[in-house]
């Protein structure tokens, strides 16, 4: 069955029986690295001492520390990592995801977990390459088949731990490792974990069986990197054929880089290579600063119908275990240590995340810039057509001539009657009015310009990021182009515009007797003649060769405005006017950058920033607890 750590719904793990006394015998020797004739063991703990029946409970005064700050600072970089992303495809961007969820994955399976219960029993993982008798080893070390072994590679494809029954509600719950379901049935899912009990395990000690560091499987590769990273204690296990791989060597300089306590077992090595092999592992240990680590050498032999190794072979391993289980004190320094080891080891990770993330926010600039620039330069060439008279050729300056011409203009302004007549001339002809084929003009003419205006953006920013590597892989055909709806909402800008012009005459000209006697009527040829005003660079009615033929009706009707409104006022509204017309272009080309821009929108103002300050709270926070205030912790068997 399989629980997410609840113990209510877990009927209980299932228990190995203990060995009998004579499966065992006595013990004909033991082999250790100092001395082959008599185990190094510490004075304080002679062999034969019994082990402290609870020392999951005996450790708690004796790693008391001051770590109440470390769990909000951890939570904190836990998540301003989560939210850091790297979305723009950049050298250092692959490896950023990489550290980025390996540090999430180790701070919620090892790191906090571990701080709230400092006490809780020490987690040996065990791992090594393929075929290195990984599963073998555990089994033969707690006297019983608690984990399948076997020819066939990879053999452990799920983890198995294996725990004393007093301790195996601490890992039911699910704090370490949250990640892995719960289950007391062996299985090939490598997302569950088999609990399993096992009274010949000392309590305050848990053996891991993860599967190879080296495997085919890439989710098995995965995983094993996974929980070698939420150990307490890595017991490394490799064959006299395989110590020198790459492989578990790159994982041996991460585990040191960590600070996680580490020990090794030589594995299947011939009886007349002993000493060499052993000798020659432990000058590699020494030139990669492991030279502190305990190494245990395993000889060649055959294994029992158990499929376990004889007693004998194993033995000084499980001394050496139960002696870390019954020390209470020894076994809280290796929790320390490794904690200690990890949380040091952020700082320098997180180092590489916010470098990464400043040259993600860089290039998010640059592109941003690009983007921006080229539609600062649609609002100018806007800003310039509005200036430079261009829209006062052809449709519009043909209607206003003949608004003008038709002294349709100053009748609109003098009487009701002429849009009576209007009226009636379109009903008899079949043709609009001037006014509104003038209007009509002006809409057109400023939509054709904001639809050329966006269409020269677009093709400047796509080109600006088709230049650099990170938009370049952003980038989509339709981004060349305007928004398929651009025509509408250029339209509408228009006639928005157009409205508020009106609204703004009407507003201006609300105490003027003239215009309030005139009506919409008069409002409409004013707001016209304002319109037509926005397009010159004179603030009013464009003057020239170009409007020539209309000049004496034009500074006519200038004079007609100035009368109502004031000179000044006049110009007020064409001022005002121009302004919204920009104003309303500028919401209306916000809106195409955005096309661009939300797509680097995930890369925040300042992630490296805010990276850094978090990883200096957790080493502030690790300085204070003093998790490894004495000198380094040396396991026993370490001197060579």
């Amino acid at each position: 069955m399989t629980t997410q750590g609840d113990p209510a719904t877990d009927p209980g793990v299932p228990v190995v029986p203990e060995p009998p006394e004579d499966a065992v015998g006595t013990p004909t020797g033991t082999t250790s690295v100092n001395d082959p004739e008599k185990p190094d063991l510490p004075a304080e703990n002679p062999p034969d001492e019994s082990p402290d029946p609870e020392p999951a409970e005996a450790t708690a005064d004796d790693v008391t520390t001051n770590t109440s700050a470390l769990p909000d600072a951890l939570t904190r970089l836990r998540t301003v990592i989560d939210s850091s992303a790297y979305p723009l495809v950049l050298p250092s961007a692959d490896d950023a995801r990489r550290v980025g969820g390996a540090l999430v994955t180790q701070l919620d399976d090892y790191l906090l977990p571990r701080l709230a219960r400092l006490d809780a029993p020490l987690l040996v993982v065990v791992g090594g390459s393929t075929g290195a008798g990984k599963s073998t080893l555990v089994n033969s070390i707690v006297q019983a088949r608690v984990t399948a072994s076997g020819v066939l590679r990879p053999t452990t494809r799920s983890p198995v731990l294996v725990a004393n029954p007093a301790d195996t509600t601490w890992f039911r719950q699910g704090d370490l490792l949250p990640g892995l379901t719960r289950t007391t049935e062996p299985g090939d899912d490598p997302g569950t974990l088999q609990l399993v009990a096992a009274p010949a395990l000392p309590p305050g000690l848990a053996f891991l069986d993860a599967p190879d560091i080296d495997s085919v499987v890439d989710a098995n590769r995965a995983l094993a990197g996974q929980l070698l990273a939420a150990a307490d204690l890595w017991l490394f296990v490799t064959t006299a054929a395989r110590y020198a791989d790459a492989v578990p060597w790159e994982l041996l300089r991460t585990a040191r880089l960590r600070g996680t306590v580490i020990a090794l077992v030589l594995d299947r090595v011939p009886p007349e290579a002993g000493d060499e092999v052993a000798a020659h592992l432990s000058e590699m240990l020494a030139a990669h600063d492991l030279a502190a680590a305990p190494l245990f050498v395993l000889p060649e032999t055959e294994v029992d119908g158990q499929g376990l190794l004889p007693y004998q072979v194993t033995e000084p391993l499980r001394d050496w275990f139960q002696q870390l289980a019954g020390d209470a004190a020894a076994r809280a320094a290796v929790v320390r240590q490794t904690l200690d080891g990890a949380l040091a080891a952020l700082a320098p990770a997180v180092t590489t995340l916010a470098d990464a993330a400043d040259d993600q926010a860089a290039a998010a600039g640059v592109l941003d810039e690009r983007v921006r620039t080229s539609y600062r330069a649609a609002r100018r060439t806007f800003e310039e057509g509005l200036k430079d008279g261009r829209l006062l050729r052809g449709e519009v300056l043909a209607r206003w001539q003949e608004y003008i011409g038709t002294g349709e203009f100053f009748r609109t302004l003098e009487a009701r009657v002429g849009r009576i007549r209007d009226r009636l001339v379109a009903a008899l002809t079949g043709r609009p009015a001037p006014a509104s084929q003038l209007q009509t003009a002006i809409e057109s003419q400023l939509v054709t310009l904001v639809r050329g205006v966006a269409a020269d953006a677009a093709e400047h920013a796509y080109g600006g990021w088709q230049s650099h590597p990170a938009g370049a892989a952003l980038l989509e055909p339709e981004l060349g182009r305007p928004g398929p709806d651009l025509p509408q909402r250029a339209e509408r800008m228009v006639r928005d515009w157009q409205r508020g012009v009106l609204e703004l005459v009407r507003a201006e000209g609300g105490d003027k007797r003239f215009v309030a006697r005139s009506a919409a009527y008069a409002v409409n040829a004013t707001g016209l003649a304002v319109m037509i005003a926005v397009f010159a660079s004179t603030a009013f009615i464009p003057t020239g060769l170009e409007v020539a033929a209309g000049a004496g009706t034009t500074v006519a009707a200038q004079k007609v405005l100035e009368a109502v409104f004031g000179d000044q006022a006049v110009r007020n509204m064409a001022n005002r006017s121009r302004k919204d017309l920009l104003d309303r272009l500028e919401k209306l080309l916000d809106a195409e950058a955005a096309r661009y821009l939300v797509r680097i929108r995930a890369v925040g103002p300042d992630p490296g920033e805010e990276l850094r300050r978090a990883a200096a709270d957790v080493e502030t926070a690790r300085t204070a607890a003093g998790l490894t205030a004495d000198a380094p912790f040396t396991l026993p068997g370490a001197a060579r």
